[in-house]
């Protein structure tokens, strides 16, 4: 990736290229990647597929500027009071979703819950509607999470059956089903995933310990994409392996090559934006933890892909016409098992065995069981009218704080009183945790795992069906690459810390959009002065405008 700075300010025509990694893994995804506009280390709070990893939506903050404690998508999912039950963060009772080629999915999904706009949406807003906002992921909450409320193309994949997916919120386009309908992704059935470069050329062991691979795989290469009963169609467990494959990535890519052709994105009266989330990073990472061939093997393919995503975009729109953001959701942690080869004190927080604990702990005091309606990630929900009483109890405060305190693996424990406002703290646990809350959604108690410590709600005696997880404010879930590359930008490497919640901000700054609520700030050092002599011929100049740090 080549830094391309032009010197402007404020971006009139042209295209911004939003490109989220679904996972980012220690400093690879920088290294894979040559002279980024800017690089710097940015606190991001997780997500992902476990209950376990449910906090909180990092997406949502790279799109809005904001963190959860704003823009309010915390996870996931959640467990909803009114209800009594998990809601996922993007399922809207009121929308329908639609199956692209013809096929039929089910459920309906939007951006309902999503407390704040996105940049897109504000950007279309902003510019009376010349704006086109296309997005694509393997996710649903990755795709609906970068486009906003409104837009002209969501598209994600419905995992169980492969169909290509949007929702009446967003309505559909008919490149995208022409693309389905050409393009299946039954059509890689049979392929296998080999190694890309010389087995030298890999940092790790051909097995990666700890590793729980996709249903139909093993833990060394190759990796055939057969499904389960390696028949002659498709089943669950292909999709699954497809997802986890660079052919994934690659499917991505061309799509977004085809939205750009198809749609003239650069060539409006305003400033497009396509967003694309690459998926795969994380289901590897989940299966196979971050020291492995499969992740370096990954992040190889997906160089590749992006080189040729910039070169099509270079062709079609042209160099200086448009703006990249790179980023990712979250970090990883180590696979408990592989990090115990260190000599390091890692292992497995069973969340099972917590609520049990916490249980007992209240037996004594008469409360009702389950006292516990749902422990989710490190939030714990107690049953209705239960919390409420618990603050007016002391000694059954107390005690039920000890029992969570006493299990192996935590490190910490914080009351949702202890949360509310994002007070001003030394602790670096707290004000990441309290960056996260938001009343209602929120649970009652948070547990802080100690690090290297996986926290696990599989049921007692089975064994867990993933590697390794995140959802912490440990740095390496917290540690992503966040780079910036093309219009605008000034070229070099800035090592303060940043977020990705600052990546709305500062494209805001570019576009002279102006985002309402928002916790990030304008990265202006890696801005580029406007000159007359930098200006391209394309754009009128803009009036000197200060980005300044809020």
């Amino acid at each position: 990736m080549t830094g391309r700075g032009v010197h402007l300010k404020k971006m009139l025509h042209g295209l911004l290229a939003f490109l989220a990694l679904g996972m980012a893994v220690g400093g690879q995804a920088q290294e894979q990647t040559q002279k980024p506009g800017i690089a710097a280390k940015a606190p991001a709070r997780p997500k992902e597929p476990k209950e376990n990893e449910a906090r909180p939506q990092g997406a949502a903050a790279n799109s809005t500027g904001a963190l959860p404690a704003t823009h309010g998508m915390i996870a996931n999912a959640w467990w909803d009071r009114e209800q009594q039950k998990m809601v996922t963060c993007t399922a809207d009772p009121k929308a329908k979703n639609a199956g692209y080629a013809g096929a039929s999915v089910k459920g309906g999904d939007s951006a309902w819950r999503m407390e704040v706009p996105a940049f897109a949406e504000e950007l279309k807003f902003q510019t009376g509607g010349a704006t086109r906002v296309v997005t694509f992921s393997l996710k649903a909450r990755a795709a609906i999470t970068m486009a906003g409320h409104k837009a002209d193309a969501v598209t994600w994949l419905d995992g169980g059956t492969g169909t290509w997916t949007t929702s009446s919120v967003y309505g559909t386009l008919p490149f995208v089903d022409d693309y389905a309908k050409a393009h299946p992704v039954k059509a890689d059935y049979g392929k296998t995933w080999t190694l890309s470069l010389p087995e030298s050329a890999y940092l790790y062991d051909e097995k990666a310990a700890g590793a729980v691979p996709p249903e139909g795989w093993d833990l060394t290469f190759p990796h055939p994409l057969r499904g389960k009963a390696a028949g002659s169609d498709p089943d669950g467990a292909f999709y699954e392996e497809w997802a986890t494959s660079p052919f994934a990535d690659a499917y991505l890519t061309r799509l977004a090559e085809t939205a750009v052709d198809s749609l003239g994105l650069g060539k409006g009266g305003g400033t497009d934006f396509l967003g694309v989330s690459y998926s795969t990073l994380d289901y590897v990472g989940h299966a196979y933890g971050p020291r492995s061939r499969e992740i370096q093997d990954t992040l190889v393919r997906l160089d590749k892909d992006l080189g040729e995503l910039f070169a099509h975009l270079d062709k079609r729109v042209g160099r200086g016409n448009y703006v990249v953001a790179l980023s990712a959701d979250h970090g990883v942690a180590p696979i408990p098992e592989d990090m115990q080869k260190t000599g390091a004190d890692a292992g497995v927080l069973s969340l099972v065995e917590l609520r049990e604990r916490m249980e007992k702990a209240l037996e004594p005091f008469n409360y009702g069981k389950p006292a516990i309606a749902r422990i989710s990630g490190s939030d714990v929900y107690f049953s209705p009218g239960v919390y409420d009483r618990l603050k007016s109890d002391a000694a059954a405060m107390k005690a039920v704080v000890g029992a969570a305190m006493s299990q192996p693996g935590v490190a910490e424990l914080y009351r949702a009183e202890d949360l509310v406002d994002r007070p001003a703290t030394q602790s670096p646990l707290r004000r990441a945790i309290a960056a996260s809350y938001f009343p209602g959604r929120s649970g009652d108690l948070f547990i802080v795992p100690k690090a290297y410590w996986l926290m696990d709600s599989t049921p007692l005696g089975k064994p867990r069906d993933y590697g390794t997880g995140h959802g912490t404010p440990w740095n390496y879930d917290q540690h992503v690459p966040l780079l910036l590359m093309g219009y605008g930008i000034q070229p070099g490497q800035y090592h303060g810390n940043v977020t990705p919640a600052d990546i709305a901000p500062t494209l805001a700054s570019l576009c002279g959009v102006t985002l309402a609520p928002r916790d990030g700030r304008v990265l202006a050092e890696a801005l580029a002065k406007t000159t007359r002599s930098g200006a391209p011929k394309k754009f009128p100049l803009p009036a000197e405008v200060d980005a300044a740090k809020p």
